[in-house]
């Protein structure tokens, strides 16, 4: 049985008031909010000579945080632009590559050929854009919604990460903080909350920050950041009552890891009811993957599993009686969605849920097997099943019962047939997961990870790695090719799809397990349900 590290937040460390609701009336607060949303509206939809402003504003719009706010003038501005490029001659790589990735943020194809132009006679970059550090980032950030076949981005990554790196030292402060933390999480792979959490003070310190902006983003970052902890309050309250330290021992106790997952996927405030769907069953699910990790004998977990095919309690009577709290807990939960969706009238909908994980029990109950027979399988055999043991398509399926209107039986259908791009993000968050926890995994009885599958199948040892990163990079290629033909799937769909698998980057990222260890994810979950946002107050309260 694996021991892993207790809960490090407790269950009363978020009870204490935001700071909106200690210094002012929530009247006033949402008052001034919608003042400063009209100012911005309005620079959004002025007109300006240079295309270059508006790119920035935009930019800098989502990179803030309050671009909800603003969908369809983004949408129409950039839908426009796509349709009609401005004319880029002479035009500096800032301008184009922002151009770029804007477009490609937003689901519209643009020309990888466009950087040519930056090029010199052998096919390389031009060594005078070493000294444009502005435009290196740009082309840097840019670079990462490549698709498959635009070899001039890859290029672009090598070329501006080495030389963003080699000049850190030499640039202004601001500008260094933007590039090492760009360097760490590009924004293609950043999660949107946590950007705007960390882009707010860089904003701030700029030469000359919009003032309506910036307030309007640290005003709503408050306001936003005040329902979560109360969604947090509800949800940690929920598994305090679960008492699942007692009743479940060996399963790890993280439900405030697990909401920090949907609230990096969907922190806009319309989706309260995925949050907290998504948040209670990956402390659920993670109990399950516990049990037949690290818990149950295989033929317990087989009574288990046939238990999760019926959805009926009966198999479980010979089973201990903590397995029996997490089945309980499970089916409790599926009523609880059922209730959370029905004056949407999407409960309908709760059964793909309840498919999806009667899939990932036969899964576990195939890797639990494995681990029983000592049998290796292929890397091929492995990642099919690792597909559905990431959790993704399930997670994935349980987030849009919170769609609201846009939670349709196409959005469904489509998710629960796995397509492309939720293959590609299931497999970044399996290979993510073996990598960052192969080394820990060895050193007791447990499942071969898709490493030692490689390894094992063709000879090889620490060449796994590089052949997974490269399978990986691929795999981003394929969401990015995904998200520019949506095929009649909403962007928001597709978002989710996105942030997910960013949410992985960041918990999984360089080797290391941050939800098992949760004491390396701690900082970024206070720098979103606990912390204000630092030294920067409203101007209106001046």
């Amino acid at each position: 049985m694996a021991l892993f590290r207790p809960n490090i937040w407790g269950y009363h460390f978020f009870n204490s008031a935001s700071r909106l609701q200690v210094q002012n009336g929530e009247l006033g607060v949402l008052q001034r909010s919608q003042h400063l949303k009209e100012k911005v509206r309005k620079l959004i939809v002025a007109p300006v000579e240079d295309s270059t402003q508006k790119l920035n504003l935009i930019d800098n719009i989502k990179r803030l945080g309050v671009s909800y706010h603003f969908e369809s003038e983004i949408e129409e501005i950039l839908q426009n632009m796509h349709n009609n490029p401005p004319p880029f001659k002479g035009k500096d790589l800032h301008t184009i590559s922002l151009w770029f990735r804007l477009l490609g943020q937003q689901g519209f194809h643009a020309p990888s050929g466009i950087f040519d132009q930056f090029r010199d006679e052998n096919g390389d970059f031009k060594k005078s854009l070493v000294d444009d550090e502005v435009g290196m980032l740009s082309l840097y950030e840019a670079a990462y919604f490549g698709i498959h076949g635009e070899d001039v981005l890859d290029q672009a990554i090598h070329f501006t990460s080495y030389h963003l790196k080699s000049r850190l030292g030499a640039m202004s402060p601001n500008l260094e903080r933007k590039v090492g933390h760009a360097l760490n999480f590009p924004i293609r792979k950043g999660i949107p909350r946590l950007e705007s959490r960390y882009y707010i003070p860089m904003y701030s310190a700029e030469a000359s920050p919009n003032d309506a902006l910036l307030e309007l983003a640290i005003l709503d970052f408050d306001i936003v950041q005040a329902q979560h902890k109360k969604e947090l309050q509800h949800v940690t309250g929920w598994w305090k009552k679960l008492d699942f330290v007692t009743k479940v021992p060996y399963a790890r106790d993280r439900v405030v890891e697990s909401y920090f997952w949907p609230l990096g996927v969907c922190y806009e405030p319309q989706y309260i009811i995925g949050r907290t769907i998504v948040g209670k069953l990956i402390a659920v699910t993670c109990a399950v993957d516990d049990t037949y990790d690290a818990y149950g004998t295989l033929e317990e977990l087989e009574l288990f599993t046939d238990a999760i095919r019926r959805w009926d309690a009966s198999p479980l009577d010979p089973v201990p009686e903590c397995m029996k709290v997490v089945f309980h807990t499970l089916l409790e939960l599926f009523n609880e969605m059922e209730l959370l969706t029905a004056n949407e009238e999407k409960s309908c909908f709760v059964p793909y849920v309840k498919q999806s994980f009667q899939k990932l029990a036969e899964a576990y109950l195939v890797e639990a097997k494995w681990c029983n027979q000592g049998y290796i399988p292929t890397y091929e055999e492995y990642i099919e099943n690792g597909v559905v043991t990431s959790v993704h398509p399930l997670l994935q399926i349980a987030s849009f019962l919170g769609l609201g209107n846009f939670a349709s039986k196409r959005v469904f259908d489509w998710v629960s047939n796995v397509p492309r791009i939720v293959r590609a993000s299931s497999v970044i968050c399996r290979l993510r997961g073996d990598m960052s926890s192969h080394k820990f995994e060895r050193k007791r009885v447990h499942v071969a990870s898709a490493v030692e599958c490689l390894m094992n199948q063709h000879g090889i040892s620490e060449e796994a790695y590089t052949i997974l990163q490269k399978v990986l990079d691929n795999a981003w290629k394929d969401i990015n090719a995904e998200c520019l033909k949506p095929d009649g799937v909403p962007k928001v769909v597709l978002d989710f799809v996105v942030n997910f698998t960013s949410i992985i980057e960041l918990v999984y990222g360089n080797f290391t397990d941050r939800y098992t260890h949760a004491e390396l994810l701690q900082d970024h979950i206070a720098a979103l349900v606990v912390d204000p946002v630092d030294n920067l107050q409203y101007q209106w309260m001046l």
